[in-house]
C-alpha cells in the first residue's frame, strides 16, 4: 500500500497514542530493572514482556531457535512484515541504586547484576512502539504484520545471531530498533564483528613443593595464553579488540599444581572475515600455550555477531522523522539531577559525545536538547563495540535510533548508566524513541516506495557482499546444547 492511497484520516501513531500507553511500559521497564538477569537466563523479564504483549492481543511464539527466553509477539496479518527488536538482559557486577549520584549497590539486589546498557528500557520501549503501531493500524484498517522480537543475550552471547541462523527473520521485510545512551542520534555507527569462546586447559595436579615435576599446570597455560595474546596486540588492526576474563583460576591453594583453568575470550574486528582470522590466531596461541606446558586445551565457541550493515535509506527517513518531532522533552528537574550526576562522568567522554553531536565545548546542558546532525553515510564513525543487531541488518533492512536516556558522556556498562535506568529523564528518552520507531515502522507499512527503496539498497549490497554468518554451521545457542548450565 502506497501512502498516496491512504485516505485523509490515516496518520502515524501520534504522541498521544504513545503517551496513553507509556505509563504501563514505564512500569514494565522499572520492573525489569528491579530484577536484572544475565544472558540466556532472562526468564522473569521475558515472562513479564510476554504477559504485557498478550494483554494487548498479541500472538506469542516461544522458544525461537530453541532458546527458552527468545520469543515473538505478533499483531495483524498480511501486508509487509515489520520487526521491532527488543532486549532485556543485564550485566554482572553492576548493581547500583537508582537515581544515586555515587557508586552505591542497590539494597535488596542479591544477584549483583545491573542494567549497565539500559536494556530494561530497550525492550520496554520497543514493545511500546510495537503495541502503539499495531493499535493504530488496526484502528485504521491498514493491512500489515507487526512482530516484536524479544531477543535474549545481547550482552556477549549474540542471541539475535542465533535467531537469524535459525531462520527467525526469514519472512521479515524490515526491522526497527533503538538503544539507550547519552545523546539522541540517527546516524548508524559502524560496529565490530566479534566471537566469544571458552578456553579450558586441563593439566595434572601435584604437590607444588614436594613433587612439582610430576604436575602440569593448567594455570601456567592460561597465563601463557594471555601473554601470547598481549604480544599479538602489536600486530592487529588499530580498531581490533581482544578481552578476557578468568572464569576458573584452578583453585585457591598455591601448594597445588593447578590441574584446570578456564579463560573466556572476546575477539573483535571490523568485518566478520577479519574477526574470524584474528580469532583463529588467538586459538593458535592457546594451542601453543598448551604445548608449552604439556597440558590439553578445549575450545568451546560461545557466540558471535556480524558488524552492522547500515541502511542509508531508512536512516535518512528516521532523521526526517526526528526533525519533525524535535528533541527529547527533558524538564528542569531532569536538568538539575543531570548536572550533579555528570560531575562523576569522565570529562573526555563528555567532550567526545559533544563533538559527535556537534555541540560547542562550552554547552553546559547535561543532556542533548536538540535534533542531532543529519547522518553523513560517507563518514560514519567506527565504534569499537559490537551488537547482534548486526546480523539482523544483514538479512533485512534495519534502522536504529540512539536514545537520549543518559547524561552526555555516560560510559556504557557503568554504574552511572545503571543509576539512570529508572530516572524520569531516561523514561522520557524511552517514550520518545518508541514514538520515532512507531512512526518509521508505520511509514514502512504505508509507503510502498520507501520499503521498496530500502529493500533495493539492501539487495544491491547483498549482490556484492553476501551475508557472512559468524555462527559456525551446526552450532546452536548455548541453552540448546546438551548439558547446558547457567554461567
Amino acid at each position: 500500500m502506497s501512502s498516496s492511497t491512504l485516505d485523509s484520516t490515516t496518520t502515524r501513531p501520534t504522541t498521544a497514542d504513545v503517551t496513553d500507553l507509556a505509563g504501563e511500559f514505564i512500569a514494565l521497564s522499572r520492573s525489569i530493572w528491579d530484577e536484572p538477569e544475565l544472558r540466556w537466563e532472562e526468564h522473569v523479564s521475558a515472562g513479564k514482556q510476554i504477559a504485557v504483549a498478550e494483554k494487548h492481543g498479541a500472538r506469542i511464539v516461544r522458544g525461537i531457535a530453541d532458546i527458552p527466553t527468545a520469543f515473538s509477539a505478533e499483531w495483524g496479518s498480511g501486508g509487509p512484515v515489520i520487526a521491532v527488536l527488543g532486549e532485556f538482559d543485564a550485566l554482572a557486577g553492576l548493581s547500583q541504586e537508582n537515581g544515586a549520584t555515587e557508586r552505591r549497590p542497590a539494597d535488596g539486589n542479591t544477584s549483583g547484576n545491573g542494567h549497565g546498557c539500559g536494556h530494561n528500557l530497550l525492550g520496554s520501549g520497543s514493545l511500546l512502539a510495537a503495541v502503539a503501531l499495531a493499535q493504530t493500524l488496526e484502528r485504521e484498517g491498514v493491512e500489515a504484520t507487526i512482530r516484536y522480537y524479544g531477543c535474549p543475550a545481547e550482552e556477549g552471547a549474540a542471541g539475535k545471531s542465533f535467531m537469524v541462523a535459525g531462520g527467525a527473520f526469514a519472512d521479515v521485510d524490515a526491522a526497527v530498533s533503538w538503544h539507550p545512551g547519552p545523546g539522541l542520534g540517527t546516524a548508524q555507527q559502524h560496529s565490530l564483528a566479534y566471537t566469544q569462546a571458552y578456553f579450558r586447559f586441563t593439566g595434572l595436579a601435584a604437590h607444588a613443593g614436594a613433587n612439582p615435576q610430576h604436575g602440569r599446570s593448567a594455570l601456567d597455560a592460561a597465563e601463557l595464553m594471555n601473554v601470547g595474546v598481549n604480544f599479538l596486540r602489536e600486530h592487529m588492526e588499530d580498531t581490533d579488540r581482544v578481552h578476557y576474563a578468568f572464569t576458573d583460576a584452578g583453585g585457591a591453594s598455591p601448594n597445588v599444581v593447578q590441574s584446570s583453568s578456564e579463560l573466556y575470550y572476546l575477539v573483535r574486528s571490523a568485518k566478520t572475515a577479519s574477526m574470524r582470522t584474528l580469532y583463529e590466531r588467538v586459538c593458535k596461541i592457546a594451542r601453543g600455550a598448551a604445548m608449552m606446558t604439556e597440558t590439553e586445551v578445549e575450545i568451546e565457541f560461545d557466540g558471535a555477531s556480524a558488524e552492522i550493515l547500515p541502511s542509508t535509506v531508512l536512516e535518512q527517513h528516521l532523521h526526517a522523522v526526528v526533525e519533525e518531532m524535535g528533541g527529547v522533552p527533558y524538564d528542569g528537574a531532569d536538568i538539575e539531577y543531570g548536572r550533579v550526576l555528570q560531575t562523576t562522568v569522565p570529562q573526555p567522554a563528555i567532550a567526545a559525545t559533544k563533538a559527535m553531536l556537534g555541540l560547542p565545548v562550552d554547552d553546559d546542558s547535561p543532556y542533548f536538547l536538540g535534533v542531532p546532525p543529519k547522518p553523513d553515510p560517507l563518514h560514519r564513525p567506527q565504534m569499537t563495540g559490537s551488537t547482534d543487531v548486526g546480523d539482523v541488518s544483514w538479512v533485512v533492512p534495519t534502522v536504529q535510533i540512539w536514545g537520549g536516556t543518559a547524561v552526555l558522556g555516560t560510559p556504557g556498562h557503568s554504574w552511572q548508566m545503571v543509576a539512570q535506568g529508572k530516572t524520569p529523564a531516561a523514561e522520557k528518552g524511552m517514550v520518545y524513541c518508541a514514538e520515532a520507531m512507531a512512526a518509521v515502522a508505520y511509514d514502512l507499512v504505508t509507503d510502498a516506495d520507501l520499503l521498496a527503496k530500502a529493500k533495493a539498497e539492501h539487495e544491491a549490497t547483498m549482490a556484492v557482499t553476501p551475508y557472512d554468518c559468524p555462527i559456525p554451521e551446526g552450532i546452536v545457542a548455548p541453552p540448546a546444547r546438551p548439558g547446558y548450565t547457567a554461567r
